[in-house]
């Protein structure tokens, strides 16, 4: 896989740039899972994913990860949570909002960083989470 640079140092790019990443790259494995598991017209995959990507659906995967996450892991999450994002979902309370931010940022550091073995796993893991809650 290549992977874009934008830093020597992850510990130097805004969370807002890692959540950017995280949500396109988790988006496009949600897509795919979908495409995989419920191969129907586009429409029904679109509904089918939003059960993936949606804020208060990443807020409760990362709750449930926390106990599994490495320190390292856990400071770019908290990075993430704690930033100050330009807007809110309409569609999710601020304290969910929050906790999604800080898994695309997790996400956006895995992928960066070339964890791809960790990325997948997590990722799998979140697919677990929500399949079992809905």
């Amino acid at each position: 896989m290549i992977i874009p640079y934008i830093a020597g140092d992850l510990r130097e790019v805004q969370p807002s740039v890692l959540a950017y990443v995280g949500d396109a790259v988790y988006e496009l494995y949600a897509r795919c899972w979908v495409s995989e598991h419920c191969a129907k017209k586009s429409g029904a995959m679109h509904k089918r994913a939003i059960k993936y990507v949606s804020a208060e659906s990443q807020a409760m995967v990362i709750r449930a990860l926390m106990p599994e996450l490495t320190d390292t892991e856990e400071t770019y999450f908290r990075r993430g949570k704690n930033s100050n994002p330009s807007s809110m979902s309409k569609n999710a309370s601020p304290a969910d909002y929050m906790y999604a931010t800080g898994f695309e940022t997790l996400i956006g550091f895995l992928f960066l960083d070339n964890q791809e073995a960790r990325l997948e796993y997590i990722i799998s893991r979140a697919f677990a989470i929500i399949d079992e809650n809905n």
